[in-house]
C-alpha cells in the first residue's frame, strides 16, 4: 500500500472511529467499503464485539469486525461455494489475527487497553485518563494494515478442499435459520477465532445473528449493558458450565480446519450449538 492510500486510511479510521463508536464498526465498515459491498446494518450488530464481547475482554472487537468482513468478502470471491468459502474465511483470519498481533503484540483487548470494562472504576479511569485514544490510535495505526491483510488473506487459495470444512460459528447460524452468507460470514470466528482457542465464536455468531434480527426491525439500541446480547450470553455460561474460552470447552486446541471439522462431525459442542441457536 503506497502512502498516500496509507495516509486516506488512517484518516478515514479516525473519523469512522469517532463517528460509529465500536472498534468493532470501524474496521468492518472500512473493510466492506475496501471491498465494494456496505452492509449498515450487519456492521451496527457487531457493536456487541467491541471490548473482547460484551466489554468482557476477550479478542479485539476490531478482529470481529475484520473477520465477519473477510467472511462476506470469501463468499463473493468463491462465486457462493460454501465449502470454499468458509475454508477460505477461516485462513484469511487466521492471516488477519496474525497481522493484528504484530501491531499489538496481543489480541485480546484487556491485553491492549489494561482495563476491565465490568469494574465501573476502571472503565472510568479508561476513559478520563485518555487511553481512550489508545484506542482510537490503534484503529488509525492498523486500518491500512487491516486492509493489506484482507486482501492477501483472502488471496490464499491454494488450499484443496478434499471434504467440506465446517465451522462451529457457522453450523450455529445454520440452527438459527441464518443464509448461506451469514454463514460464512462467522466462519472465520471457528475455534475462538482461527482457531485461536480463545473465547467461543459460535457465541460471538450467535449475539450477532441476534442482534442482526433486532436491527432490521428496527428493535435494538447499542447499549453497555445490552440486554439482548446478555440473555444470549447467559444461556451460554449455563451450558457451557461458565467457561467462555474455547479451548476450556473443548478441552483441545485445534491445530487445523481438519481437526476442528472432526470434531465438530463427531458432535461435540453439539449441546452448545443447540442452545445458542435456540436464542
Amino acid at each position: 500500500m503506497n502512502s498516500i492510500k496509507n495516509k486516506k486510511a488512517k484518516l478515514k479510521a479516525k473519523r469512522i472511529f469517532l463517528t460509529k463508536g465500536s472498534c468493532s464498526n470501524t474496521i468492518f465498515y472500512i473493510l466492506n467499503r475496501e471491498f465494494g459491498h456496505p452492509k449498515p446494518d450487519e456492521e451496527r450488530a457487531v457493536d456487541p464485539m467491541a471490548g473482547g464481547i460484551l466489554q468482557a475482554g476477550y479478542q479485539c472487537g476490531m478482529l470481529w469486525g475484520a473477520s465477519l468482513a473477510i467472511g462476506a468478502e470469501a463468499y463473493r470471491r468463491n462465486n457462493h461455494d460454501i465449502d470454499k468459502a468458509i475454508a477460505v474465511t477461516i485462513r484469511a483470519t487466521q492471516h488477519i489475527m496474525e497481522s493484528f498481533r504484530k501491531q499489538t503484540n496481543c489480541i485480546d483487548c484487556e491485553d491492549f487497553t489494561k482495563t476491565d470494562f465490568k469494574n465501573k472504576w476502571s472503565f472510568a479511569k479508561y476513559m478520563l485518563s485518555g487511553k481512550f485514544y489508545s484506542c482510537l490510535k490503534l484503529a488509525e495505526n492498523w486500518a491500512p494494515e487491516a486492509i493489506q491483510a484482507a486482501h492477501e488473506g483472502l488471496s490464499l487459495s491454494d488450499y484443496e478442499i478434499s471434504e467440506p470444512t465446517i465451522s462451529c460459528a457457522s453450523e450455529t447460524l445454520r440452527k438459527m435459520g441464518a443464509s448461506d452468507e451469514e454463514m460464512v460470514m462467522v466462519a472465520g470466528l471457528a475455534g475462538g477465532m482461527g482457531l485461536s482457542g480463545d473465547a467461543c465464536g459460535a457465541l460471538a455468531a450467535a449475539i450477532w445473528k441476534t442482534i442482526l434480527e433486532l436491527v432490521k426491525k428496527g428493535e435494538w439500541k447499542s447499549t453497555l449493558q445490552d440486554p439482548d446480547s446478555n440473555k444470549v450470553l447467559n444461556r451460554f455460561f449455563e451450558a457451557s458450565d461458565y467457561k467462555m474460552e474455547c479451548n476450556e470447552i473443548c478441552g483441545m486446541h485445534f491445530n487445523s480446519m481438519q481437526e476442528h471439522t472432526e470434531f465438530i462431525k463427531n458432535g461435540s459442542c453439539q449441546k452448545l450449538i443447540e442452545v445458542l441457536a435456540q436464542t
